[in-house]
C-alpha cells in the first residue's frame, strides 16, 4: 500500500479507511489539471478579457502562489476566503489553496461588510483574497474578527498593462482604495517573489476539508458547506464519465463560463468540461449579455452553461442577430426552474436544445440530462450513479409510489452530512432513513417510467431570483434587526423575466412612526448583497401562523 499520507505520488490504487481510491482517477481536483498541463501545456486553459492563459502558464502560476501562500504561514486546513469575481485569480488561487491542504471558502464578491463579518468569524478564516473594489469591506472588519492578512488583487492585475491602461483611459475597470499595511499583500507582487515550487503538502482526501461554501440559512444566518476532496472528485468524476465522455471533444473543446465560480454549479462544471479534459474556457468577470454572444461567436464555443434569466436576457437581446450561434452544441441551465417558453424559444433561435443540471451546495451535482437524451423543460435529468435519491412523503418520510410526488431526499458516499457549526440547522436538513443520512433537497419532484426526475415544486422558503438561491429567512432576520420591525415574511413573486422577485410583508411596532418602504430597503442595502435586497415591501398588521408559531409563507404567497 502506498504512502497514505501522500497520496497524490501513489502509482496503484491503495485502501483508505476500507475505500479504494485509484490514483489514475485522481483524489483531488487539480490532480487531473496538473494532467492537462502536462499534455496540452500551450493550450489555452483560460481566456480572459481577450488573454490566453495556457495550462504551462496557470500551473506555473498555482504552484508559485501556492509557494507564496505557504511563505506566509497558511498550511494545512487554514481557512482562505476567496472574495473574488471570475478571474484567472480566482481558479489560481482555488488549485494553490487546496494543493497546500488548506481551505477554500469562496464567498460572492458583493456580499457587504455585514455578511462577511459573520462568515469570517464562522469559518474562522485568517486570509482573505479581495479585489481592490471590495477591500474596503475587509479592511473594515479585520480588527473585529480571527482576520490576519488580506490579499489584494484587481480584475486586470494578470493583464497585459496596456489592456489595464486603455481600460482605465476608457473608464470599463472599476477601481477601489487599497491601504498599504504591514498585513495587505498584493496578488501579483506575491507570484513574482514565490519560489516555483511549493512545498509538499500532506492531504488525506477523505478527512481533510477542501473548501467551505456558504449557502442560505433558514434560522437567518448563512450556512458553512464542509466538502472534503473527495466530496469535490466525487461528484466531477461523474459527471465526465456519465455526461460528458463521448461528447466533449478532449483538448480542441471550448466552454463558456458565465457563471459566478462561487456556486457549486458554475465551479464544478468549469473543472469537469473544461480544465479536466484539456478545454479552453472563456471566463467572464461580469455577466454581461454582448460580451457573452461575442465571446461565443468569437471562440466558436460549443459548451455554454447559464441560470434561465440569462437564458431568457440572450433570447430578448435586440443585437442577437449580429451574432453567431451556430457553434452552441451543448447548453445547460441550473440553478432555477426553466420555463417551457424560454426552453422552445431557445431551440428555435439556435437549433440545440436546453439540457438540464441539478442540484445543491449541500450535495454537489445531483442530476443531469444526458445529451443523448431529448430533453424537456421539466425534467431536470437523470442522478448520477454515485447518488441514491429517494423521494419521500414530507411529513412521514415514507417512500412514495412510482410517478406520485414528493420531496426528494439524496445522499452520497462523499458528502458530509452536516453544516458546519450548525446542530439545529443539521437536524432540520439531514434525516437518516436506515442505515443512511439523506439530505433534504426542499423540492417536489416525481420520477418518471424512464427514471428521470421531473421536477414540481420547491419549498416556499428559498426564493430563485436570476439564479440566486435566496433565504427568506435570512431576509427576515435582517428585517426584524431594524428597531421598528416586530414581524417579516419574505416570498418569492413569479416573474419571467428573473425567476422571482422578493416581497416582503412586515409588520411595525405600534408606535412605529415615518418608516417607509424605502427606509427598510436601506436598511437591508447595507447588510445585504444585493440581490437579496427586497423588491417590494408591504406593511401588514400581522402575519399568519400555524398553531406552533411558524409563519405560513405559502399561504401568505398564494
Amino acid at each position: 500500500m502506498t504512502d497514505r499520507a501522500n497520496p497524490l505520488h501513489a502509482d496503484r490504487p491503495y485502501t483508505l479507511d476500507g475505500i479504494t481510491v485509484d490514483p489514475d482517477r485522481g483524489a483531488y481536483t487539480f490532480t487531473r489539471f496538473y494532467e492537462m498541463a502536462d499534455r496540452y501545456p500551450d493550450r489555452a486553459a483560460l481566456v480572459y478579457l481577450g488573454t490566453r492563459f495556457t495550462y504551462r502558464r496557470l500551473r506555473d502560476a498555482v504552484d508559485r502562489f501556492a509557494a507564496a501562500l505557504a511563505g506566509l504561514g497558511i498550511g494545512h486546513q487554514d481557512r482562505v476566503m476567496l472574495y473574488l469575481a471570475n478571474c484567472p485569480q480566482w481558479v489560481i488561487a482555488n488549485f494553490a489553496i487546496q494543493r497546500l491542504g488548506a481551505v477554500v471558502v469562496p464567498v460572492s464578491p458583493i456580499y457587504t461588510a455585514h455578511e462577511l463579518q459573520y462568515m469570517v468569524e464562522d469559518a474562522g478564516v485568517a486570509t482573505v483574497i479581495c479585489q481592490d473594489t471590495n477591500f474596503g469591506y475587509v479592511e473594515e472588519v479585520f480588527t473585529r474578527t480571527s482576520l490576519e492578512r488580506i490579499i489584494v488583487t484587481t480584475l486586470t492585475e494578470l493583464l497585459p498593462r496596456w489592456k489595464t491602461a486603455l481600460g482605465h483611459l476608457l473608464d470599463k475597470v472599476p477601481r477601489g482604495k487599497v491601504a498599504r499595511a504591514a498585513h495587505v499583500h498584493g496578488f501579483r507582487s506575491l507570484l513574482r517573489s514565490a519560489p516555483a515550487t511549493p512545498p509538499e503538502a500532506r492531504i488525506d482526501p477523505w478527512r481533510d476539508l477542501a473548501y467551505i461554501m456558504y449557502t442560505g440559512g433558514t434560522t437567518g444566518f448563512p450556512k458553512g458547506v464542509p466538502g472534503n476532496h473527495m466530496t469535490e472528485v466525487g461528484y466531477i468524476r461523474d459527471v465526465m464519465d456519465e455526461v460528458l465522455a463521448g461528447h466533449v471533444e478532449e483538448g480542441t473543446d471550448r466552454v463558456l463560463m458565465i457563471n459566478p465560480l462561487y456556486h457549486i454549479m458554475a465551479k464544478g462544471f468549469l473543472i469537469a468540461a473544461g480544465l479536466n479534459y484539456g478545454n479552453t474556457t472563456v471566463l467572464m468577470p461580469v455577466p454581461h449579455v454582448d460580451a457573452a454572444l461575442r465571446e461565443i461567436d468569437r471562440h466558436r464555443v460549443r459548451w455554454f452553461l447559464g441560470v434561465p434569466a440569462l437564458y431568457r436576457m440572450i433570447l430578448e437581446n435586440d443585437r442577437l442577430d449580429q451574432y453567431s450561434l451556430a457553434s452552441l452544441t451543448y447548453c445547460y441551465c441550473g440553478g432555477d426552474v426553466l420555463p417551457r417558453e424560454v426552453f422552445n424559444r431557445w431551440r428555435e433561435r439556435t437549433g440545440s436544445p436546453i439540457y438540464q443540471v441539478y442540484g445543491s451546495t449541500e450535495v454537489g451535482h445531483v442530476a443531469y440530462t444526458r445529451p443523448d437524451v431529448e430533453p424537456e423543460p421539466q425534467v431536470i435529468g437523470r442522478p448520477l450513479p454515485a447518488y441514491r435519491c429517494l423521494v419521500a412523503d414530507p411529513e412521514t418520510l415514507e417512500p412514495v409510489p412510482d410517478g406520485e410526488v414528493g420531496e426528494l431526499l439524496v445522499t452520497a458516499d462523499f458528502n458530509i452530512k452536516s453544516y458546519w457549526n450548525k446542530p439545529d440547522e443539521t437536524e432540520r436538513a439531514y434525516v437518516r432513513i436506515g442505515d443512511e443520512v439523506y439530505y433534504r433537497m426542499g423540492d417536489y419532484v416525481a420520477v418518471n417510467e424512464r427514471g428521470q426526475i421531473q421536477f414540481m415544486e420547491r419549498t416556499a422558503d428559498i426564493i430563485k431570483y436570476k439564479g440566486y438561491r435566496i433565504s427568506a429567512s435570512e431576509v427576515e432576520a435582517v428585517l426584524q434587526d431594524h428597531p421598528t420591525v416586530v414581524g417579516a415574511c419574505a416570498v418569492g413573486l413569479e416573474d419571467p423575466a428573473v425567476g422571482e422577485r422578493i416581497k416582503a410583508i412586515v409588520v411595525l411596532k405600534h408606535d412605529a412612526k415615518g418608516v417607509s418602504g424605502n427606509d427598510l430597503r436601506a436598511w437591508c442595502k447595507e447588510r445585504l448583497a444585493p440581490y437579496k435586497v427586497p423588491h417590494y415591501i408591504e406593511f401588514r398588521d400581522m402575519l399568519p401562523k400555524s398553531k406552533v408559531g411558524k409563519l405560513l409563507r405559502r399561504e401568505i404567497r398564494d
